[in-house]
């Protein structure tokens, strides 16, 4: 928005032409909602993976001890499941009042079969750590 003549700017303008032009919206809506759809069948397939939540593209997944007492995963086993999941070529934020959360927010563009390789990757992972194949002690503090 330019302040000084008091409506948008040209290239404001052009952005949100792009994005209409080219189904941006629309496509958030679908790969987010297959997003969460995977993340929600995450959850039911691991232990360990709690409260799945998003809305479009911004969504968030809590991993817990446990889901009946909801007890947050230890911060270093976040930090190896991340580091797993970067060795697949996948970069999550973290956040949560425990750091026991990990964010995703991809481009607008992104494609379907990118959150098919996604959720895949995450699955083989999340497969690994529940049968103690992925070294967390590596990256616990308290060693």
């Amino acid at each position: 928005y330019n302040e000084q003549f008091e409506r948008p700017s040209s290239g404001i303008n052009a952005e949100y032409g792009a994005i209409d032009e080219d189904g941006l919206q629309e496509n958030c809506r679908v790969v987010g909602t297959r997003f969460l759809e995977g993340f929600n069948e995450l959850r039911a397939a691991h232990e360990f993976v709690g409260d799945c939540r998003g809305q479009g593209l911004f969504m968030a997944m809590e991993f817990v001890t446990d889901k009946t007492t909801n007890n947050p995963l230890p911060v270093y086993m976040v930090q190896a499941i991340m580091e797993e999941l970067k060795d697949r070529r996948l970069i999550f934020g973290r956040g949560g009042l425990f750091g026991n959360c990990i964010r995703i927010q991809p481009p607008m563009c992104v494609s379907e079969e990118d959150a098919e390789y996604t959720l895949a990757m995450m699955d083989e992972v999340f497969t690994e750590f529940s049968e103690g194949k992925i070294d967390v002690e590596a990256f616990n503090p308290n060693k």
